[in-house]
């Protein structure tokens, strides 16, 4: 590695503008690449980013060897097959949740991460919310007493689009693994991976519109989550222990305010939020390590457990989907 981190963005896409614009705000990061299917998007991308390097294809931009760390920001059914040819080309990955669709694909780049000594990490940027991390040590402190329950949620109404990719099957579509995944780390975070899982939900086309998922520890605690694309829920939890509660009045993904008991704290985001993540990648990588102690790989594994024995339960199978 030169004096700066050299980035290299894979995908176009809304959630690839939004990061590496925060990537941008990073002293220590150079963003040298990006790559879209259709070289014309990834040099009007490179363009407003001030990218040196558009590729026409993902694997020239892997096959660069100035990139240290490639950012997976494709549709969800792609993150197996580029974190792969990711990690197989010697790069450091930051990619997408969720990091696969099936809990084998994402022990296949586990392992392959683990076997080449390179850092992975699934970008669940909740995890690093100023917020979150306070909630974490409150919680560990015995703060609020022990962990009873948790209650999570995250959802909007979309109108049915078979093309669009969260009712599209084919492109790893539902409400479960796109918005879910926000509630259910939220418990796994709070009280690890559940004993029992049981769900209930809809099916539209293959994939989950709505989905209410009890996660059940031994001993009684227990966390109650839901994500939907038919109904505005509540995007807010609320952690309840034996010696108070915690409210998370809104945006769960990316709380900016907490109530601790009655009593509110703030904090101000930097960026569009995606920082603290992003530094904590940059942290990590220059220290020789290859995981975060704030989001494991074992983590990420414990949550994709969690979550494909809930879309079981409602008919969600992404068999045949995953590329790679």
């Amino acid at each position: 590695m030169v004096n700066k981190l050299r980035w290299g963005v894979v995908a176009t896409g809304g959630i690839a503008d939004v990061v590496t614009g925060d990537l941008r705000l990073l002293p220590d990061v150079d963003v040298l690449a990006v790559s879209s299917r259709a070289l014309p998007k990834a040099e009007e991308f490179a363009a407003k980013h001030g990218i040196a390097r558009p590729y026409g294809d993902y694997r020239d931009l892997l096959a660069d060897p100035d990139v240290d760390v490639v950012y997976v920001a494709t549709p969800h059914v792609q993150h197996h097959e580029v974190t792969r040819a990711a990690l197989e080309a010697g790069k450091h990955v930051l990619c997408e949740k969720p990091a696969t669709l099936t809990p084998a694909a994402l022990r296949d780049v586990v392992d392959l991460a683990r076997e080449r000594g390179l850092f992975l990490m699934e970008a669940i940027w909740t995890r690093f919310n100023p917020l979150i991390v306070e909630l974490g040590e409150l919680v560990r402190a015995g703060g609020i007493g022990e962990v009873r329950s948790v209650r999570a949620d995250f959802g909007f109404p979309l109108p049915h689009d078979s093309a669009h990719r969260l009712w599209n099957r084919e492109l790893g579509g539902g409400s479960l693994f796109d918005l879910g995944i926000y509630p259910v780390s939220f418990a796994h975070l709070l009280l690890g991976e559940p004993d029992v899982v049981h769900a209930h939900g809809s099916l539209v086309g293959g994939v989950d519109a709505e989905i209410g998922v009890l996660l059940g520890y031994e001993g009684g605690a227990h966390a109650l989550v839901g994500s939907s694309l038919r109904s505005p829920l509540k995007d807010g939890a609320v952690v309840y222990g034996t010696e108070g509660l915690v409210e998370l009045p809104e945006a769960l993904y990316n709380p900016s305010r907490m109530i601790v008991n009655g009593v509110e704290r703030r904090h101000e985001q930097e960026g569009a939020g995606y920082v603290p993540q992003l530094r904590e990648v940059v942290r990590r990588v220059r220290a020789g390590e290859t995981e975060s102690p704030s989001m494991t790989l074992d983590e990420s594994l414990a949550i994709m457990r969690t979550l494909t024995r809930a879309a079981e339960q409602v008919g969600v199978d992404y068999a045949g989907v995953e590329a790679g």
